[in-house]
């Protein structure tokens, strides 16, 4: 059976990773799954979703680890997917390098001006301004090696749905998840 496609989406809360995702899965050609991480902790009970204790916080990471492990699954059964995520958390981008470095990847980081990354979180009405911050300072922060940068403020929509397009189908191309792994590998 054939592996599916990722095209991975990393970038702070409100730099437009999920319109980025519906874009893309109304212009591409080969069905994607969107598989958004912030769905699996939405399943989580109520009382797990702010880890202030260390019970909690065990919760929130095991069920990030599930979603990575979900995505290596359908991967597996030959499904394409489009993931959003945030590297913000020491572990969550080693985990996933760990279990699809041996796929088609495609990494992409999803940026946006702090400025406009404000105006974005006042709009949605019940966001934390310091939480960006907190994710923009820990946000990949020892590797930045990606595949494309997409910056959703200064580029058109279809500017950048066409270079992920045009990079999806130059898989040899697609390295970052690859060369992460080299380097996760020799620490």
């Amino acid at each position: 059976m054939q592996k599916g496609k990722i095209i991975f989406l990393n970038g702070v809360s409100s730099s437009g990773k999920t319109t980025l995702a519906k874009s893309l899965q109304k212009q591409l050609i080969e069905p994607f799954y969107w598989v958004a991480i912030d769905t699996f902790i939405e399943m989580m009970p109520q009382k797990y979703k702010r880890p202030n204790t260390p019970e909690a916080m065990s919760v929130c990471l095991r069920t990030v680890s599930i979603a990575h492990n979900t995505i290596k699954y359908l991967v597996e059964m030959g499904t394409n997917v489009i993931v959003e995520h945030i590297f913000h958390t020491t572990g969550f981008m080693e985990e996933c390098i760990e279990l699809l470095h041996e796929y088609h990847v495609l990494f992409v980081q999803v940026i946006c001006p702090l400025d406009e990354l404000r105006r974005r979180e006042t709009e949605r009405g019940n966001r934390d301004f310091d939480r960006i911050e907190n994710q923009l300072k820990n946000l990949n922060p020892k590797n930045s090696i990606y595949d494309v940068i997409i910056d959703t403020y200064n580029d058109s929509n279809e500017k950048y749905i066409n270079k992920i397009m045009e990079s999806l189908n130059e898989p040899s191309k697609n390295k970052a998840f690859k060369t992460l792994w080299e380097l996760i590998k020799t620490k």
